[in-house]
């Protein structure tokens, strides 16, 4: 009879001490010097004091994300500092457009096979991009997954604890039939629309060094989500704003729509959009479709708020102030809660 050799967890792929030593890498990462997180890395949960001076009655505000496909493109390029940027502020602005302040970021790392630089550049990565928006990377879990996930590959995911004034809540129930539809421009796809551009880029691999607005079309692929909170920050509280719609998957129409009141319409008129260089080009070497790049693709809008008409311009000047690009692209009109386009997108 043969000797069965004896199996561990190392054997099979799963390497404690080398999670340890990876778990000590990310102290310095997670050192906040924020009072509000009352404990450090190696606790089974994150404190955080849900004290907030000043505010009546604080809301919490609650969002997972990842950064989709794109990531997979942003580690074969190893851009891992930009697709973390990418999955942190994609949070921010979802919670933003209902008002709220971004407090705690928490992430969840899958891999098959722990590589301590990889894995400390990705928290490393999130706890940069939490900093640069005032808010503070307190824990995740990291997990090895052989036989699961390939070696090499990467999964990301991070949630996001915010607070906002209940009274200052913004959902789109105070805009009205009058209001003006602003975009607010994008830097690019953000994090939507990746699977489309990989499969265009894995029928012609050549695309990737192509220029397209002056630099190589893979550069303005993985250029990072741009974070609309603190351009937005300071236009929370206004009677004018009266709500806010993050333009990802869906487009426009898949997105605006989820703010409006049931009896009212957003009326947007294509041809003020302005498109972005790189959407013109995936239209071109892909043969897509208008229906397909309007439902796929922000298109150069990241952010749509609506807005008073009264208030509409102070609006604009402000976020144009605060380095974003916004004008106006249609109006709210009685209907049925749907976007309704018309006219032609210009490519």
């Amino acid at each position: 009879m043969a000797t069965q050799k004896g199996i561990s967890y190392k054997k099979a792929g799963v390497d404690i001490n080398a999670a340890d030593a990876i778990k000590k890498a990310m102290a310095k990462s997670l050192e906040t010097g924020d009072k509000r997180v009352l404990n450090r890395i190696g606790a089974f949960a994150s404190l955080f004091d849900g004290h907030f001076p000043g505010m009546k009655h604080p809301i919490l505000v609650l969002k997972t994300e990842e950064p989709g496909s794109k990531q997979k493109l942003a580690f074969s390029h190893d851009r891992i500092e930009s697709v973390c940027e990418d999955m942190v502020n994609h949070l921010i602005n979802d919670i933003a457009v209902m008002g709220a302040a971004p407090l705690s970021v928490q992430d969840c790392i899958v891999c098959g096979k722990l590589e301590k630089e990889k894995v400390a550049r990705i928290v490393d990565g999130i706890a940069s991009a939490c900093r640069k928006q005032g808010c503070v990377l307190t824990g995740g879990e990291t997990s090895e997954q052989p036989g699961v996930v390939d070696a090499g590959t990467y999964i990301l995911t991070s949630s996001i604890v915010g607070v906002v004034e209940k009274e200052g809540i913004i959902d789109g129930s105070a805009i009205q039939e009058g209001d003006v539809v602003l975009a607010i421009s994008s830097n690019g796809l953000h994090t939507n629309g990746y699977s489309l551009v990989r499969t265009l880029l894995k029928a012609n691999p050549g695309l990737e060094s192509e220029k397209v607005g002056g630099r190589r079309f893979i550069d303005a692929l993985l250029a990072p989500h741009l974070c609309y909170y603190q351009g937005l920050k300071g236009l929370f509280g206004s009677k004018e704003l009266h709500g806010l719609a993050h333009i990802t998957g869906g487009g426009i129409r898949g997105n605006l729509n989820r703010v409006l009141p049931g009896h009212l319409d957003a009326k947007v008129e294509l041809g003020k959009i302005r498109i972005l260089p790189i959407f013109s080009f995936i239209k071109e070497k892909g043969n897509v479709s208008d229906g397909d790049m309007l439902r796929t693709f922000n298109l150069g809008v990241g952010m749509v708020a609506v807005a008073s008409r009264k208030g509409a311009a102070t609006m604009q000047q402000h976020l144009d102030g605060q380095g974003y690009s916004a004008y106006p692209v249609g109006e709210i009109a009685k209907g049925a809660k749907k976007v309704v386009f018309s006219g032609t997108v210009k490519w």
